[in-house]
């Protein structure tokens, strides 16, 4: 358990992707350029309907609500019963977010944690639940089921499936022992779920659906994003769902904070979740270059694990992250080490499938060649 000590600032570690300047200045320098596979952001376009959406609501002079419009919540309910199954979310339990990183950063000081509060998280797990934590001024650990908390009880426990980076997904019958257990303990137990739409092998499941909750999401929150599965990283919108009385405390917090999602922002939104048919087709092109890199990264010698779901391929050569991260730049590809995701991560590099369809060709001719 790491102790949260000294200003806001110092507790912080370096921002990962700044530590890549010398892997990606080599990758730059190849002859036929850059192909970088580093950062999951969507490259597609967004789709029409939504950018109509967004043309038709721009003239919004006033201030949006921070709750969001009756039509906002209603599509995501909808969304969320029509795909995921998760249809007994009671009256007023969604708030949207600016994108899911904000919520997730600032998710243990909205819930009033702090010093000598403990925030668990996966062993391999997105950086910003422990700066999130690090921010509140909250106590860390590494660990995602009971037995990593064996000795301390931690306040909030982040949970993550489809996994950002494994891409492992997270079985019913694990989902139920730790809601269980956290239940016992009075554990806040937030999802995220923001590549729930991008099971490959694997269909995920949402912590709020009723086989894992048995239909009560008391201390239950599931995080939800538009960024991947509608390419609306530059929209900045997501959601955070589930407890009633939890999303009724957050709502309060986030209105001092001006934490708000920007009308035409929200009217985009709307479209976005009513329309299933786009995120089928961006599905289809991320299974496309799915297969491709598998194939390359295969014949290249790597072995790829998990990677069932969600927009990256978690793949080793044996060696440190290190030195696959400069074997691959010496070739013009970036990726991303695993120890970005913890220490756990050594051994492994997480490959994005978010690049067009020809520079996932010309990395899988390189890595062939």
């Amino acid at each position: 358990m790491i102790p949260a000590t000294g200003t806001w600032a110092s507790r912080l570690p370096e921002f990962p992707w700044d530590t890549l300047i010398a892997a990606k200045e080599t990758a730059l320098a190849h002859p036929d350029g850059l192909v970088d596979l580093s950062v999951g952001t969507p490259v597609d376009r967004v789709a029409p309907a939504i950018r109509r959406a967004l043309a038709d609501a721009a003239d919004w002079p006033g201030y949006p609500a921070t709750y969001g419009t009756p039509g906002l919540r209603k599509a995501f309910c909808a969304w969320l019963d029509r795909t995921h199954g998760v249809s007994d979310l009671a009256e007023g339990a969604v708030l949207p977010t600016v994108g899911s990183k904000e919520l997730v950063a600032s998710l243990p000081f909205q819930l009033g944690l702090g010093a000598g509060d403990i925030v668990g998280f996966p062993e391999l797990a997105y950086p910003t639940y422990e700066v999130g934590a690090l921010l509140a001024g909250c106590s860390v650990q590494r660990g995602s089921t009971p037995a990593h908390f064996a000795e301390a009880t931690p306040k909030l426990l982040w949970i993550n499936s489809p996994s950002n980076p494994s891409g492992a997904v997270t079985s019913p019958e694990q989902l139920r022992h730790l809601v269980t257990w956290a239940r016992s303990k009075g554990v806040i137990l937030a999802s995220d779920e923001c590549y729930i739409d991008m099971g490959w092998d694997v269909s995920p499941i949402s912590i709020l659906h009723r086989e894992i909750s048995g239909g009560d999401h008391t201390n239950l929150l599931a995080v939800h994003s538009l960024s991947k599965r509608s390419n609306l990283a530059g929209y900045r919108v997501g959601f955070v769902s589930g407890d009633p009385s939890l999303v009724k405390s957050l709502l309060g917090i986030r209105k001092h904070m001006g934490a708000i999602v920007p009308g035409p922002i929200q009217a985009a939104a709307v479209a976005a979740l009513d329309d299933d048919g786009h995120v089928l087709a961006q599905r289809s092109r991320y299974a496309d270059r799915r297969a491709v890199l598998m194939e390359a990264l295969g014949e290249a010698g790597f072995t790829i694990d998990h990677s069932e779901a969600g927009l990256y391929l978690w793949c080793t050569r044996g060696e440190s992250s290190a030195d696959t991260v400069d074997w691959l730049a010496e070739r013009g590809i970036l990726v991303a080490p695993g120890t970005f995701y913890g220490p756990a991560g050594d051994r492994h590099v997480r490959v994005a499938l978010t690049a067009t369809d020809a520079k996932v060709a010309a990395a899988a001719d390189r890595l062939t060649r």
